[in-house]
């Protein structure tokens, strides 16, 4: 089931014999798309049913609720990095090669829909439970990140730096890419996401690391087009745009 690169498929509810998964997934991509387009508040079963030729009562045997299904929109946005970050440790050595790997994966999440709904979405519509569900995997990222700085300040390869305060400077950057990353722009995600890498680590590299990182980047350089930023959306004042979640003591 490729929940990334296929778009949603009302046709998988054409038949009432067709795969239960084919028509779990078109229900969680046509709902990640609609909580994007007018938000989770603004969005009702109602619309999903709409959106797929089906019944409200037909979502029910998929999802209990709404929540159920923002609850794994996070789930699955979070997956995609955390998925990328598992091939990381085997590929790269130095704690800047997995700071830039880090970069990688994480900007590319941001340009997929279930990326850009854990960060457009508000936390604040979950429920207790469901946002430390989600908080606690966006912790897992955050000391992931602060490994991978810390690896490298230890061996070198980052200049010395507070871990807590680089993590926080990259996410701030990576999240917003999904507020104003449009699809029909100049860059394609892919390499959107190689000059975010090539920018913040250059920001942390050490001596020797710093001439490479800028040597292996400068083949990317070009100007991202505006056409990829958007109006600004008026719903987020309330919004934690950091997937980096830090516990008030960290």
């Amino acid at each position: 089931m490729d929940l990334i690169h296929t778009d949603p498929r009302p046709g998988a509810f054409a038949s009432r014999r067709g795969d239960a998964a084919a028509k779990r997934e078109a229900v969680l991509k046509t709902a990640a798309q609609l909580f994007l387009e007018k938000s989770y508040g603004r969005t009702s079963l109602n619309d999903v049913a709409d959106r797929l030729s089906v019944t409200k009562p037909a979502l029910y045997r998929y999802f209990r609720n709404k929540e159920e299904i923002l609850l794994e929109c996070y789930r699955v946005g979070v997956g995609l990095i955390g998925s990328a970050l598992d091939d990381i440790a085997p590929r790269c050595g130095t704690g800047l090669e997995r700071v830039e790997a880090f970069i990688l994966a994480y900007a590319n999440a941001m340009t997929v829909n279930f990326g850009r709904c854990v960060m457009r979405l508000d936390e604040g519509d979950l429920s207790e439970d469901a946002r430390g569900e989600v908080r606690a995997y966006k912790r897992k990222l955050d000391r992931r990140l602060r490994s991978f700085i810390q690896q490298g300040i230890e061996e070198g390869s980052i200049a010395r730096c507070d871990p807590k305060i680089a993590a926080f400077a990259i996410a701030g950057a990576l999240n917003w890419i999904c507020m104003w990353y449009r699809p029909d722009g100049a860059l394609s995600p892919q390499e959107i996401a190689s000059q975010f890498a090539g920018v913040l680590t250059r920001g942390l590299a050490a001596g020797e690391s710093r001439r490479v990182v800028r040597k292996s980047t400068n083949s990317d350089s070009g100007k991202v087009d505006g056409r990829r930023f958007v109006k600004k959306d008026t719903n987020n004042r309330h919004r934690n745009h950091s997937l980096l979640y830090q516990e008030p003591h960290e």
